[in-house]
C-alpha cells in the first residue's frame, strides 16, 4: 500500500477520535491540518496540535475533562483568526511567565468559519487560572474577535462545539463556565488574582448574567439535537 493510501485509511480509522483526543493520523504529519469531522458532528475540526515536547507541550499533564471554559481572545487585528492563533501556539509565540510551563495554551480556537485544535482534550492547558483547577480539569475554547469576523457566527459555532464536547466527555451543562469563573493562582508566588472579565462580551458588568444565560441556552439547544 502506498503512503497516500495509508494516510487515507488512517484518516478514516481515526475520524471519530479527533474531537476527543486529537490523535495525529497514523503515518501522516500532525500539522497537516486537514479538516476532519467527528461522527454525527456539525463542526469541522482542523488539527493543528502543538508539537509534543515543545513549547506549551514541553510537559504533558494528563487530565479527565470535567469542565469547558469559554474565553474571548480580545485580539482585534484583522489577521487574528482561528488559524493564526493556532499557529501562534504551535510556534510558542504566546508566553505565559505566570504559569509553570512558560507558555499560554488552550484546546480550541473558533472564528466565524472554522475551529482549530491545538491540544488533545485529555491534556491540561494553561488558559484559565495558571495552576488552579480550571487548567487541571477544563477544556479551553477561545473565541476570535478579529476585525471583520462575525461575533454572532463565532458564538454560534462555539455553542455547537461546546455541545459536542459535552456529549463526548459527559460534561453537564452546569460545568460549562466562563473564564471569569476561575480565580487565578499565580505560579511564581501563589498569589490569588481576581477573576478576569472574560469572555467580556458575554458578561454583564464583569459577571455572568443575561448574555451568558443566552449563550448557555444556545449550547443546551444544540446538545438536545445530538
Amino acid at each position: 500500500m502506498i503512503r497516500g493510501d495509508r494516510c487515507k485509511v488512517a484518516r478514516m480509522r481515526n475520524l471519530t477520535l479527533l474531537v476527543a483526543l486529537a490523535l495525529p493520523l497514523a503515518g501522516c504529519a500532525e500539522s497537516a491540518a486537514a479538516p476532519s469531522r467527528a461522527t454525527g458532528s456539525a463542526v469541522k475540526i482542523h488539527n493543528a496540535l502543538i508539537e509534543k515536547g515543545r513549547f506549551g507541550r514541553s510537559k504533558i499533564r494528563v487530565m479527565q475533562p470535567r469542565f469547558i471554559t469559554i474565553h474571548a481572545t480580545q485580539n482585534f487585528a484583522p489577521s487574528a483568526d482561528a488559524r493564526a492563533h493556532a499557529r501562534m501556539l504551535q510556534s510558542g509565540s504566546l508566553k505565559g511567565p505566570k504559569n509553570s510551563l512558560g507558555f499560554v495554551t488552550w484546546h480550541f480556537t473558533v472564528d466565524q468559519d472554522s475551529v482549530w485544535q491545538s491540544l488533545p482534550t485529555n491534556e491540561q492547558g494553561q488558559h484559565a487560572d495558571y495552576e488552579g483547577p480550571g487548567n487541571r480539569s477544563s477544556i479551553g475554547i477561545e473565541m476570535c474577535e478579529n476585525r471583520g469576523n462575525s461575533r454572532a457566527r463565532t458564538t454560534d459555532r462555539t455553542a455547537r462545539l461546546t455541545a459536542e464536547l459535552m456529549q463526548h466527555h459527559n460534561i453537564p451543562l452546569r460545568n460549562v463556565v466562563p473564564h471569569q469563573h476561575w480565580p487565578m493562582v499565580r505560579f511564581a508566588d501563589g498569589r490569588h488574582l481576581r477573576q478576569k472579565n472574560c469572555p467580556h462580551f458575554l458578561m454583564d458588568n464583569g459577571r455572568p448574567g443575561k448574555k451568558w444565560n443566552t449563550f448557555i441556552n444556545q449550547v443546551d439547544r444544540y446538545r438536545k439535537q445530538l
